[in-house]
């Protein structure tokens, strides 16, 4: 990629999932040294701190189906604002999370500079429950659908305008567990997921090749948005929602290489890391070995 200046956001949102640890997850990536490998490779980087999120505990949780709508609604316009603030000046937003209901904020901010942007969703989960199919009434299960035009007008309108992204645009790469309305939404929309089942098939080389020409055909910018659940656990146990049978620390790494290479990411999300459930801090290192090879790491 070229050497555009990078600038680091922290986010560390806990109100959309239901399991506390994530909003560590900006700290434990930083003490796993994300700047300074960065750095390394020839960028100039600043880290503008965390945008401050208010506890659980110091919040009404509203509708069950729709929890803790307010505050994900506010804190999201911040980043939204945030965000595209970074663009203007003409620097590469890292968002460091945190969970995965951040990612309406994060595309709200780079979208509006862009006229058609491209989405790549690294997860394990679809994210395109709204409050009617969301068995957990868990935001950061709506993100996607948020991002494009569908869920709770409060999400939806985020940042002055709708949809951020279009369902052609749009890739999903990883999935091995999607709730009966997230598979209908899929349908309607035609959205592309690629499966466990489709990069066991294919291989991963294939999937991104087939991601990359999606997600690049007559946009002006591509938002990586990846959720470290989207690996196996055996080598990222420390996410909310671990699932076995993901994408392995190879593949991952082939996959951020080939973006890397197609030159496309104008911005970037890393989320999900939960240092409480990890093992010696081993998400987060992970987190940032999959930022070297997107930034262009290389072993010649």
């Amino acid at each position: 990629m070229a050497k555009k200046p990078i600038t680091i956001i922290g986010m560390p949102m806990d109100l959309g999932q239901g399991r506390r640890g994530v909003d560590m997850g900006p700290s434990a990536i930083r003490y796993a040294s994300a700047q300074s490998l960065l750095e390394k490779l020839g960028y100039e980087v600043e880290d503008l701190g965390d945008l401050h999120v208010p506890s659980p505990e110091s919040t009404p949780q509203g509708d069950p189906r729709l929890k803790y709508l307010e505050a994900i609604r506010d804190v999201n316009e911040q980043l939204a604002e945030t965000v595209s603030g970074v663009v203007q000046r003409g620097r590469f937003p890292l968002v460091l999370g945190g969970d995965h209901s951040m990612g309406i904020g994060t595309v709200a901010g780079v979208a509006r500079h862009f006229e058609n942007m491209g989405l790549i969703w690294f997860d394990a989960h679809g994210d395109l429950n709204t409050g009617e199919t969301s068995p957990s009434g868990n935001i950061h299960g709506m993100s996607l659908a948020v991002c494009l035009g569908v869920g709770h007008p409060d999400l939806v309108n985020i940042g002055g305008y709708a949809p951020k992204v279009r369902p052609e645009h749009t890739v999903i790469i990883g999935a091995r567990e999607l709730d009966p309305g997230e598979r209908e939404l899929i349908r309607q929309l035609g959205i592309k997921v690629f499966t466990m089942h489709e990069i066991d098939r294919l291989g991963m080389a294939r999937v991104m090749d087939e991601a990359i020409a999606i997600v690049s055909n007559g946009t002006d910018g591509v938002h990586l948005s990846l959720d470290l659940d989207s690996l196996d656990p055996n080598d990222a146990p420390g996410v909310g929602t671990p699932l076995p049978g993901g994408i392995t620390y190879r593949e991952g790494h082939l996959a951020l290489e080939m973006l890397a290479e197609a030159d496309i990411i104008t911005s970037a999300e890393f989320v999900e890391v939960n240092p409480i459930l990890d093992r010696e801090n081993r998400t987060a290192k992970v987190a940032v070995a999959l930022m070297g090879s997107l930034f262009g790491q290389t072993v010649l």
